[in-house]
């Protein structure tokens, strides 16, 4: 499983398998392949359900978001 923050406090945000993670990983850009983080938005949201997110990844995503405009969240494999 891989466990996903919210990386301003620290907090679990929930877990993911390994295809959602790799449909990350694919879906959005990282700086370095060593990248663990992704500025998540709105319209990041919308663009991953569109491209054919899991349900449940777009649901925690949301949640996760809150009224915020975006977030920083890291994620790490376990």
């Amino acid at each position: 499983m891989v466990q996903l923050y919210d990386e301003a406090s620290g907090t679990q945000i929930g877990e993911i398998g390994e295809e959602e993670l790799q449909f990350l990983i694919d879906q959005l850009e990282e700086e370095s392949t060593r990248d663990t983080n992704y500025y998540i938005s709105a319209p990041t949201i919308d663009m991953l359900e569109e491209n054919g997110a899991d349900a449940g990844l777009v649901k925690l995503l949301r949640d996760a978001l809150g009224g915020r405009a975006g977030f920083e969240m890291r994620w790490k494999a376990s």
